[in-house]
């Protein structure tokens, strides 16, 4: 008698999803486990968030209190109150560094290789760290506004615009973690990024409104701050949260809320595709 051993079955891939609507599905259950993939990477590397508070706490210490009471406001109004804000939406734009060091760090180390030779959404792996890096600044924001209710920081203009405001400085933070997740794409290497991110994002910074009103510099660059995008979210975030620095005839400075939602719907239509289109010509 004769026993017939029987094979285990081949580990087969899933196909791929074949109506748009299970397309989707595919792609978001793939995204999720992206998302908390790189959550993960937080959590165990907690230094990497404490780094990222250290600058904005130390700007809000510095400027607040050291030369705060030396800082004269366009029609009054406390310094701090003014400050905040500002702060706010650097923390964001300053988190362009974690995100392009997270994904250069998964190129070099074949991460990106190893995903894309499994059968998942091509589109998974940015689109984790997009929401992962979101999720983030949810936290830092959260830590950011009792920061500044600690030092005398409040909104005066009731929850749902303070809510309103908060959401503005989180979509600026989406739109330039798609920045990041592209300029993670196309360093050769992770120390790169630093060399790049930090000399672009000082000027930035330093050229918008978020430590001098416009009104109070020279009137050409006064221009160029109240149309810098960092400038748009700042001042809109300060109308809604109710705080001083508010003033400006320029079309810019009377229309800042419809600014701080173009400009980073701008930024995410130019930078989504191209970090897409570059993740999927990686190894070919």
């Amino acid at each position: 008698m004769s026993i017939t051993l029987q094979q285990p079955p081949a580990l087969i891939a899933p196909p791929p999803a074949r109506t748009p609507l299970a397309r989707l599905r595919w792609t978001a259950a793939d995204a999720w486990v992206m998302t908390k993939r790189n959550m993960a990477h937080v959590v165990r590397a907690p230094e990497e968030v404490i780094i990222y508070f250290t600058l904005p706490i130390m700007f809000v210490l510095v400027f607040g209190y050291v030369f705060g009471s030396g800082m004269a406001m366009p029609g009054g109004g406390n310094y701090r109150e003014f400050l905040l804000p500002g702060v706010f939406a650097m923390t964001m734009l300053y988190g362009l560094g974690a995100t392009a060091t997270g994904v250069a760090f998964d190129v070099d180390r074949g991460v990106v290789d190893r995903f894309r030779s499994m059968p998942m959404a091509r589109s998974a792996l940015v689109a984790g760290r997009s929401a992962a890096d979101l999720i983030r600044a949810v936290l830092e924001m959260t830590t950011l506004v009792v920061c500044g209710l600690l030092v005398g920081w409040q909104w005066h203009r009731g929850i749902g615009n303070a809510l309103a405001a908060v959401g503005l400085i989180l979509l600026l933070r989406f739109a330039i973690t798609w920045v990041g997740i592209y300029l993670g794409l196309v360093v050769p290497n992770a120390d790169t990024v630093g060399v790049i991110v930090f000399p672009a994002a000082f000027p930035l910074t330093a050229l918008s409104n978020v430590f001098v009103a416009p009104e109070l510099m020279p009137g050409w660059l006064g221009a160029v701050s109240e149309w810098n995008p960092l400038s748009s979210t700042v001042a809109a975030t300060r109308e809604l949260f109710g705080n001083p620095g508010l003033g400006g005839d320029s079309w810019a400075a009377q229309h800042s809320l419809l600014l701080a939602v173009a400009w980073p719907l701008v930024i995410l239509a130019i930078f989504v595709p191209l970090s897409i289109r570059r993740y999927q010509k990686l190894s070919r």
